[in-house]
């Protein structure tokens, strides 16, 4: 007999044996009935479950192959414009064209890489560009040297960038070495006769370039009386300038020297007085008999300002994004550039066209580094009266 119950969607039906002696498998008790209702459940349940997972696996499978694809969707075929905040043909250019092609060659999609040139103000025109002009959209990145965060720790006149705000990428370089020498017909070859002598003049590019920074530090350590600077040339040009007799002295990367005019060291045109180390105790080994700059300091206060401009050039010669690039695009070039310094070709390439091995620095250290600069405000002011335009402070 039948017995219906009002629940919506199912009935039960109990049997007995008594009504049924020739049909057992057709008798269903009350509890067998539940129980065959639960194993349907749960193998709906099970089904579920594999679809689930297989779903699942299948999203796990395509995603990094539609992430690459959206990736290259953007690249491919644009135009990357590179601004360099330097005149072409010095240290600096060499370092970027090292790592142009690599850096293409990991930016999925490939896209093409052209370099402007924006010289100006030790850098602070095309950081300001960057900061203010240039579209965050993945496609301008700039390259400038060690004075991005000099002019911007100081307080430069001109600074109108937050070092806080624009995005990194990197530096291939960190490490360094420069040298003050002075031509041989000056007749400056001991350090008794360059201090002795007034008036000496030290070329550079720029006020807060680099180059003339370290020019100014060694003149004021090492006593120079009476020093004139002569800037408004391109790196090479210093050279030619010295070779000319338009300048008597200058500093220089010690690897660019060694790359650019060999000659120098080789027929021995020019003497070599000082060096700086960077890190300090890292020997170059053709300059190694050089004294260190800092044995020159006679105070507290002289070594914390070469500890300063330690901190300012470890920071390289960064790769910059403006501000409010896209993420996807941030994270898309700060991963090629980290395939970019792990390369061994670039690494070949780099030494072949600076002259150094490269030192980089990932964007992770980069920030960390940024972020522990030291920023004492009596050293800080005693540096910019170094790194600007005004005469040398008297000691």
């Amino acid at each position: 007999m039948f017995h219906y119950r009002g629940t919506p969607g199912w009935y039960q039906q109990q049997f007995f044996q008594a009504d049924f002696p020739k049909f057992p498998a057709l008798i269903h008790t009350r509890a067998r009935c539940i129980a065959c209702r639960e194993n349907h459940r749960g193998g709906y349940v099970k089904m579920l479950k594999l679809l689930s997972f297989l779903v699942l696996s299948i999203v796990a499978f395509l995603g990094p192959i539609g992430q690459v694809y959206c990736q290259s969707a953007f690249y491919q075929g644009k135009t990357l414009t590179l601004i360099q905040g330097r005149e072409p043909g010095g240290t600096g250019d060499m370092r970027v064209r090292a790592v142009i092609p690599y850096l293409r060659k990991y930016i999925p999609g490939q896209p093409t890489i052209v370099i402007e040139f924006m010289p100006g103000a030790g850098g602070r025109m095309a950081v300001n560009h960057m900061y203010r002009a240039a579209r965050p959209d993945g496609l301008t990145l700039g390259n400038v040297g060690a004075g991005l965060v000099a002019n911007a720790v100081l307080g430069e006149p001109g600074v109108q960038y937050d070092l806080n705000k624009l995005i990194y990428l990197g530096s291939p370089n960190s490490a360094s070495h420069y040298v003050f020498l002075t031509r041989r017909e000056a007749g400056l070859n001991t350090l008794e006769k360059l201090r002795s002598t007034p008036g000496v003049r030290i070329g550079a590019q720029t006020v807060g370039h680099d180059i003339y920074i370290n020019g100014r530090l060694f003149a004021w350590m090492l006593r120079l009386k009476e020093t004139r600077f002569v800037t408004g040339y391109s790196g090479p040009e210093v050279d030619l300038a010295l070779q000319r007799g338009e300048i008597d002295a200058r500093a220089n990367i010690a690897d660019t020297i060694l790359t650019r005019t060999p000659e120098w060291v080789e027929k021995k045109l020019v003497d070599f007085h000082a060096i700086v180390e960077i890190p300090r105790g890292d020997k170059h080994p053709a300059f190694s008999h050089l004294p260190e700059l800092e044995s020159f300091a006679q105070s507290v206060k002289e070594r914390q300002l070469l500890a300063m401009l330690r901190a300012f050039r470890m920071m390289g010669s960064p790769y910059i994004l403006p501000p409010g690039t896209p993420s996807e695009k941030v994270l898309i070039l700060q991963e090629a550039m980290r395939k970019t310094f792990n390369d061994p070709e670039f690494k070949k390439e780099f030494k072949k066209l600076t002259g150094d091995d490269p030192t980089p620095l990932t964007p992770e250290t980069h920030e960390k580094a940024m972020r522990e600069l030291p920023r004492d405000q009596e050293v800080v002011e005693l540096f910019k009266k170094i790194a600007g335009g005004d005469p040398l402070p008297v000691h």
